[in-house]
């Protein structure tokens, strides 16, 4: 049987090793590169650096005003996460447990967002909306949009309502909760797993947010965040590449989505919440 198990999980344990060393490559060369000059980089001649350098990372961070870059991405991550769980949790709470007037419908735009993905299209009437409410030189309306963007929480959060049985709603109703303070004291700790989850996917997306910060900051470039401001490491004085740099900065970047991974990592695997009434 020992013999059996051992040819039967070989095969499994051989692919999620290949798959784990092609997710982790380019990160491994990144960081080699980090330590390099920009002439080895270019060239690419060998693997590890000749000699390392460290001052990148010192370059970088004062070159790119990293304190301000990552507050600014800390600030918009934090408070679209925050956002994105309470619009999505709310929204997902109404549909799975209300019938009301136009459901089917609303069920439907939000998967009709999943799908059709229309991109750099909705730029100019978002930044027009933001510019209406005044909010166009402000990080908010960056966040504001992300929020809206929250399709895949909803779709995530309402499969894990499904598994919590409607009886403890009923139950919290006897004991004398309404249907909003069951949803705050009795559903909402439930979902505990699911919203780390949300959380962790939607602190990464708007992590790696480009595209609005960059339009949202153009007047404004002290409201870049990370992303944005490790572009502009790409080229020094005279307008010479220095990819090392930008290596080094995105080096520095991944590290608060590593603290959110590790902190968000038991409820990542525990996909599942149960509970028991007496």
């Amino acid at each position: 049987m020992t013999i059996r198990k051992l040819l039967v999980r070989t095969p499994v344990w051989i692919l999620l090793i290949i798959t784990a060393g092609l997710m982790l490559f380019p990160i491994v060369i990144a960081l080699l590169g980090s330590f390099k000059t920009n002439l080895e980089l270019t060239t690419g001649a060998t693997v590890f650096p000749l000699k390392w350098q460290f001052q990148n990372y010192v370059e970088a961070w004062n070159k790119a005003d990293f304190s301000g870059f990552t507050f600014n991405s800390v600030y918009v991550a934090v408070f679209t996460t925050i956002g994105t769980l309470l619009v999505a949790a709310m929204a997902a709470y109404a549909v799975d447990r209300v019938a009301f007037r136009g459901k089917k419908l609303f069920i439907f735009l939000q998967s009709f967002t999943l799908f059709i993905s229309i991109g750099a299209v909705v730029l100019k009437p978002q930044f027009n909306l933001m510019v209406a409410i005044g909010l166009q030189k402000s990080l908010w309306g960056v966040i504001i949009i992300l929020i809206s963007a929250h399709a895949t929480a909803f779709f995530m959060i309402i499969g894990f309502f499904r598994g919590i049985p409607k009886d403890l709603d009923e139950a919290a109703l006897i004991d004398g909760c309404n249907f909003y303070s069951t949803f705050w004291r009795i559903i909402l700790p439930l979902l505990r797993p699911a919203l780390a989850v949300v959380a962790l996917f939607t602190f990464r997306n708007a992590w790696n947010e480009y595209i609005l910060p960059l339009v949202f900051s153009l007047s404004r470039p002290d409201l870049q965040t990370l992303p944005v401001g490790l572009a502009n490491l790409r080229y020094g004085a005279g307008a010479a590449v220095e990819n090392q740099l930008m290596l080094a900065g995105a080096c520095i970047s991944i590290l608060p989505m590593l603290i959110v991974y590790i902190f968000a990592n038991r409820s990542f695997m525990q996909v599942t919440a149960g509970s028991v009434k007496g």
